[in-house]
């Protein structure tokens, strides 16, 4: 579509549009800022150009497109009044837009709502600069099919303080005859140069988060979300949960009283009524609890809080205090004039006495209970924003299984064991466990912000001092103020006194370096411990891999294996240009357990490993780091949040959520030296940990390299 027909096309929209609504629709106003205004010569500045007042139902093009060129709307420029006080640095980018496939004009372009903002680099040569533009474009409505130009007034810059000597300005300088769009309503006056868009990528072409202005989400087969295999563990783990909360001294000896109360009435269907009710309230209970915290974290929020320092260490020390609990040091009690205003009202009775009277077993129990439902919480709000309901609905339901169970079959109650000193001791051993759990989040963070404080034989020490104590209390070698006299050792608690040693003798050889994939994820990584058998035998015979001189970040990121890579990715790209080798994109993360689980149960497989090693560039982009820094010159703002993009980990997750629409790790990207997809992004949950299907992925698409790639 020539730009003289795009003209036409919108005018005779726009007095079509006047016809039926009798009005003229206002262009937007437009309004800058500067980005600092006090500077010295020859320093850049950014011109953050933004309206808010774009009106509804219509939406103005920013400069992103992946229209055929001349056939696509008016995309979004700058006129800028050339003069010798400045030059234009780079290209103009949007903030904030989003893709949207235009049925008007047949193909996809960056749109605004309600409100747009644009940047623009300038750097400044010398003192009082004279820089004048105005903002050209266009926007549309879906409802009628309209389109108007866009077009400013001209904005001349003030409020610049510049000091010392004028500077010369670099060359290339941008062109300063580049054409103006054919929007305007009048001739433009004064001699101009647009600032043109940047180029956009193709179908499955992904460009570096640092080219600003080509970023747009992606959405192609093999993107995959939470599998329902992933909820269906945490669902597993959940119920496994529950029943050990039935355990506990404040819920045990409540099952047999609760179904017996439930029996009194000499009327059979009524009881039974009266109990099921019971047990599905105890299950509607917890699972409004995990959507209210699906609500108040959501899955935008899950990055955060598995990966930030300050929910990580809170989670550490929360669990102390579980266990601490759980040891007998206090009890966790909620306000007893809150449990008796709920008790009072289950003594009502009616239709409403079974639901208040499990509210009031939740609230008695949570002494118990609450540890281990902030501990099913604190691990499920970290994945999707459907993990903490099914946590709960797991928990909840092995939790109300058992009084729905003995309402139907009351004789079964005869058949529980008698409480006792072994309730406390169910207490305890969970305490034992809470220790262990919490050292997982002090882990993340550390990991995160390599602080080095819990490496992996750290943490493995810790972990075999845990369960060797934990082994002896089972045994009766240990004693808490509140544990009962110990009986005889029986068949059950032999069997835990085993396994729980064998357990603790399976941990020491990996303080040698052992690969322990039985905890594969669950272990800081083996780069962190300083004593490797394997490595130094790595080492002595060479690290090898397709590596362009020395990787940035290498001395603070490490891949698994003794692989050798790239943790950025424009260099991985460079770098898989100039070898004529397919690039592996691995966008992983310090705390991600399925990505440390795929490198110790698939990546070691010898087959992949083969391929890793010889056939591809690797890019190991992760997406949580907190401490690596950006380069002041590599700073820049996202188009996916706006936000200002300064870490590493925070440009890798840009990039990730950006170009391939995912925001959960492991994913896996195979792509050529012009950023072509060869295969179609895989997880962990697409592999199943199964290396004979990762091995075939590295295959199809190195298969399709070779073919595509001109023989050397």
């Amino acid at each position: 579509m020539r730009p003289f027909t795009k003209l036409l096309l919108c005018s005779s929209f726009l007095f079509s549009g006047m016809g039926v609504q009798g009005q003229i629709i206002k262009s937007p106003d437009f309004t800058y800022r500067l980005s600092k205004t006090n500077i010295q010569a020859g320093e850049t500045i950014e011109i953050i150009i933004s309206t808010s007042n774009i009106p509804a139902t219509w939406h103005l093009f920013s400069e992103e497109t992946d229209c055929p060129p001349e056939e696509g709307p008016v995309e979004a420029s700058l006129e800028f009044t050339p003069h010798a006080s400045y030059q234009l640095a780079g290209k103009l980018s949007s903030v904030g837009d989003h893709m949207v496939r235009d049925d008007i004009f047949g193909c996809s372009t960056g749109q605004f709502e309600g409100k747009a903002e644009f940047r623009q680099k300038i750097k400044v040569l010398s003192a009082n600069p004279v820089i004048r533009f105005r903002f050209l474009g266009q926007m549309c409505t879906d409802a009628t099919g309209m389109c108007v130009p866009v077009k400013s007034a001209m904005l001349d810059v003030k409020g610049l303080t510049v000091s010392g000597s004028s500077v010369e300005p670099e060359t290339p300088a941008v062109p300063q005859s580049i054409p103006t769009p054919d929007t305007a309503a009048a001739p433009v006056q004064e001699p101009t140069v647009a600032v043109a868009p940047a180029p956009v990528s193709g179908t499955y072409k992904a460009s570096g988060p640092n080219q600003a202005g080509t970023c747009k989400p992606k959405t192609f087969a093999g993107t995959i979300p939470m599998q329902e295999e992933g909820l269906g563990t945490l669902f597993i783990l959940a119920f496994i949960s529950g029943l050990l909360g039935l355990i506990t001294p404040c819920v045990f000896p409540m099952i047999p009283m609760t179904v017996s109360f439930f029996m009194k009435t000499k009327n059979r269907s009524v009881a039974i009524r009266e109990a099921l009710v019971f047990a599905f309230s105890i299950i509607a209970i917890y699972t409004i609890l995990g959507t209210l915290v699906a609500f108040a974290f959501g899955a935008e929020a899950g990055n955060w809080v598995s990966t930030h320092w300050i929910p990580n260490l809170f989670f550490f020390i929360i669990f102390l205090v579980f266990a601490a609990s759980f040891f007998g040091a206090f009890e966790l009690v909620l306000p007893a004039s809150l449990v008796n205003k709920v008790d009072r009202q289950a003594d009502k009775g009616g239709i409403l006495g079974p639901v208040f009277m499990a509210l009031t077993i939740a609230l008695v129990s949570f002494s118990c209970t609450g540890p281990i439902v902030g501990t099913v919480l604190a691990q499920s709000i970290t994945g999707n924003f459907l993990t903490p309901v099914v946590g709960m609905f797991g928990f909840s339901l092995a939790f109300a299984l058992p009084f729905g169970l003995f309402a139907l079959f009351p004789s079964w109650l005869s058949s529980l064991p008698k409480a006792g000193g072994w309730l406390n001791s169910v207490k305890v051993v969970l305490g034992f466990l809470e220790v262990a759990f919490a050292l997982k989040f002090l882990s993340i963070a550390d990991q995160t912000y390599h602080w080095r404080l819990l490496d992996r034989e750290v943490y493995l020490a810790l972990w075999i001092a845990i369960f060797t104590l934990m082994g002896l209390y089972l045994l009766g070698k240990i004693r808490f103020a509140h544990d009962s006299e110990p009986g005889p050792l029986g068949i059950g608690r032999l069997g835990l006194v085993i396994a729980t040693f064998s357990f603790v003798v399976y941990l020491i050889p990996g303080m040698w370096g052992a690969p322990l994939k039985f905890l594969a994820g669950y272990l800081p990584p083996m780069h962190t411990q300083d004593f490797d058998i394997n490595r130094s035998i790595r080492e002595a015979a060479g690290l090898s891999g397709n590596v362009v001189g020395k990787p940035r970040y290498s001395d603070q990121l490490h891949l698994p294996h003794g692989l050798v890579g790239y943790f950025d990715y424009e260099e991985a790209l460079a770098a898989s240009k100039e070898l004529k080798k397919p690039l592996f994109i691995d966008f992983t993360g310090h705390g991600c357990v399925n990505c440390r689980k795929m490198e110790e149960m698939v990546w070691s497989h010898p087959s992949v490993l083969k391929l890793l090693r010889e056939e591809f560039v690797i890019a190991s982009l992760y997406v949580d780091d907190h401490k690596i820094k950006l380069p002041a010159e590599e700073h820049y703002y996202s188009r996916w949040s706006g936000e200002k993009i300064t870490e590493l980990g925070a440009k890798n997750a840009d990039l990730q959520l950006c170009y391939f629409g995912a925001n959960a790790q492991p994913l896996y990207i195979l792509m050529d030296g012009n950023e072509e997809m060869l295969q179609p992004a895989g997880s962990a949950e697409s592999f199943k940990y199964q290396p004979e299907a990762f091995a075939a992925f590295l295959e199809a698409g190195l298969k399709k390299f070779q073919q595509s790639t001109p023989a050397k």
